[in-house]
């Protein structure tokens, strides 16, 4: 994938006073809206049914293809949902959390996460904000993925890097 790196992609907003940027939460997001996001957040973790997730999803402003599979317990950000959008007929593992933002020390930091089509995140993986999964990609299990996976790549660890096809480190 070519384009910007996922920090140029990044919103950054500063906060201020002594706290860190999450004391801050309640000036970002209404507490009505983030009571909302998690009800139905939890409600799609636990749900077995994909077609009711796919609603959900929806409803909270993410943009979700046909054919979208989401495992039991994977999370999509609770926060900003609206900045997902997961493509046809990808799959998102069992635990699997998908984050649209990060509250750091002196900021908050939101972006766009793109799962592109038929790509599939293995289960316990984390997406950072801001990172493009191309199309029929391939995230490990466990893996924390910090920067774009380009179509038809497989990626594992922590972070995240390309291996081969027969499971070894393609860079080799």
């Amino acid at each position: 994938m070519t384009g910007p790196r996922r920090h140029d992609r990044l919103d950054r907003t500063a906060t201020p006073g002594p706290h860190n940027s999450l004391h801050h939460w309640p000036s970002v997001k209404h507490p009505l809206r983030l009571v909302v996001n998690f009800l139905a957040v939890w409600t799609l973790r636990y749900s077995p049914s994909l077609a009711l997730k796919r609603w959900l999803l929806r409803r909270l402003g993410a943009t979700v293809g046909e054919g979208v599979s989401l495992a039991l317990t994977a999370t999509p950000d609770v926060f900003w949902p609206e900045l997902l959008t997961i493509e046809d007929h990808a799959v998102v593992g069992y635990d699997a959390t998908l984050l649209c933002h990060e509250f750091l020390r002196d900021e908050y930091r939101t972006g766009e996460v793109v799962v592109g089509e038929g790509a599939m995140i293995g289960a316990g993986a984390i997406v950072l904000p801001g990172v493009e999964i191309g199309h029929d990609a391939k995230v490990g299990a466990n893996a924390v993925v910090t920067a774009d996976v380009p179509p038809e790549t497989t990626v594992v660890g922590a972070p995240a890097e390309p291996v081969g096809e027969d499971g070894t480190d393609s860079t080799l």
